[in-house]
């Protein structure tokens, strides 16, 4: 599996739509968003605030108290703060958006279409890709997740993604399924 023992994993897709409370019980609002760096971590998390306005605020990852299954709990909202683009990151659907773009390997391959990224919650260090084809290559086929062991390289138009050559029958340092979240 991906990272080491007792790092949590958790995928972009699993994390949307989340509640996020604080230690009070307090609702603060729900995920719409993830921030990506340049160096290939997830940074911060953004959060849809309830109400009809509904800002987004800017949750660094590390402010969190804990991933559960139902909600991300935290200790106090003092580390929320306006969400306001920054030329350093990226988002999966906001500012600069992953969603979608074109993941290359190191030696120019096609890799597929990014569709979520794999991330060890306790840091935010991006582990692994989840990549399409398309709708009908995934009905087909299927998704493919690569495992990546070095940060990626965010271009304009494409992400190179370092990926190890297997000998046999991947390609990539491909899994042939998602790994299963861990119960609490």
């Amino acid at each position: 599996m991906f990272g080491k023992a007792g790092d949590s994993l958790r995928t972009f897709s699993l994390l949307k739509g989340m509640p996020v409370y604080d230690y009070n019980g307090d609702l603060l609002g729900e995920v719409c968003d993830i921030c990506i760096g340049k160096e290939g971590k997830v940074s911060d998390i953004l959060l849809q605030a309830k109400g009809l306005i509904g800002k987004k605020f800017r949750l660094p990852i590390n402010q969190v108290l804990s991933f559960g299954a139902n909600a991300i709990m935290l200790s106090d909202n003092k580390g929320l703060s306006k969400y306001q683009e920054q030329d350093s990151e990226y988002t999966m659907h906001h500012t600069k958006p992953l969603l979608k773009k074109n993941a290359l390997s190191e030696q120019g391959e096609q890799l597929g279409l990014l569709d979520d990224v794999y991330f060890l919650e306790e840091v935010g260090t991006i582990v692994g890709y989840e990549l399409t084809d398309g709708f009908f290559s995934d009905i087909a086929q299927g998704k493919r997740i690569i495992r990546t062991p070095h940060p990626p390289k965010i271009g304009k138009d494409a992400i190179i993604v370092s990926v190890n050559k297997l000998r046999g029958g991947m390609n990539y340092d491909e899994m042939s399924e998602l790994p299963k979240q861990r119960p609490r």
